[in-house]
C-alpha cells in the first residue's frame, strides 16, 4: 500500500530569504491516502523575533519557543520520518521553501520537488476561479472547522487529511476488500473516517418520497416490498 506524508509548517513570516524561519512542523503518515495515526510535532526555537503579526496568525510568540530545540536539532529525525515518499501539502511551494532554506542553512540536502504534491493545485483544477483555502475547502466538504481558531500546524495535517481525501475521490477511498482469516475466502468492506469528516446526510422532500413509492409499485415483486 502506497506510504506518502501530509505535512505543514508554521514560520515567523513569509520569506525564507529574508531572514523569516519555521517555528512548528507537523506530519502525518498516510497509508493508502488514508491517516495510520502515526505522525511527527515539534516545536522550533527560531532563534529570532516572532512579529506580533506572525503571532497573530499562529498563536505562538518568542516566549513560547524559548528552550525549544533548534532546526537542526530535529531535521534527522524530520528527515527519517518522511523517508523517500511523497510530500502533501497545502501551497506546498510554501512550506518546500521554507523546509529547504532551514535544511540547507543546517548543511543537509534539500528536499526533492519531484515528490511534492500541493492540494491546492489540486483544487484549483476542481473549483476553478472559486475560494480553495483550507478553510473554504473544509466549509465545502462539511469538515468541522470549530477547533480552529488558529493555524496550529498539527491541527490543519489533521483537516487537510480530511481535505485531501475527498480531492482524491471522497468518501468511496476509505473503503477497501480485505479478506480475513477464517472467512472462507469472502471480501469485506471497510471504511477509516478521517478525523474531523461528517458525513454529509440528505433528506428526501416528501414529493420524492412520494415519487420513489409509486415507482416501486410499478416493479415486479420488488425486495422493498418484501
Amino acid at each position: 500500500m502506497k506510504r506518502s506524508i501530509l505535512f505543514d509548517t508554521e514560520t515567523t513570516g513569509l520569506d525564507p530569504l529574508k531572514g523569516d524561519r519555521v517555528i512548528e512542523i507537523a506530519a502525518l503518515e498516510l497509508m493508502g491516502d488514508l491517516p495510520t495515526g502515526n505522525n511527527f510535532h515539534v516545536l522550533i526555537d527560531p532563534e529570532r523575533d516572532v512579529p506580533e503579526e506572525a503571532s497573530r496568525v499562529h498563536g505562538f510568540t518568542r516566549a513560547d519557543l524559548e528552550g525549544k530545540p533548534k532546526f537542526a536539532e530535529i531535521a534527522k529525525g524530520f528527515l527519517d520520518f518522511v523517508g523517500d515518499d511523497a510530500l502533501i501539502a497545502h501551497n506546498a511551494r510554501f512550506d518546500f521553501g521554507f523546509l529547504n532554506a532551514e535544511l540547507g542553512r543546517a548543511g543537509l540536502p534539500e528536499l526533492d520537488m519531484g515528490r511534492m504534491v500541493d492540494t491546492l493545485d489540486m483544487a484549483r483544477e476542481r473549483f476553478p476561479g472559486m475560494p480553495n483555502s483550507l478553510d473554504a475547502l473544509c466549509r465545502r466538504f462539511s469538515i468541522d472547522l470549530s477547533e480552529r481558531t488558529t493555524h496550529n500546524a498539527l491541527l490543519d495535517c489533521r483537516l487537510l487529511a480530511a481535505v485531501y481525501l475527498e480531492l482524491t475521490g471522497g468518501r468511496q477511498r476509505g473503503l477497501g476488500l480485505a479478506v480475513e482469516e477464517g472467512s472462507g475466502g469472502i471480501a469485506t468492506y471497510t471504511y477509516a473516517r478521517p478525523a474531523g469528516h461528517q458525513p454529509v446526510r440528505v433528506q428526501p422532500t416528501e414529493a420524492e418520497i412520494e415519487a420513489h413509492q409509486a415507482f416501486v409499485k410499478r416493479l415486479s415483486d420488488p425486495l422493498w416490498l418484501a
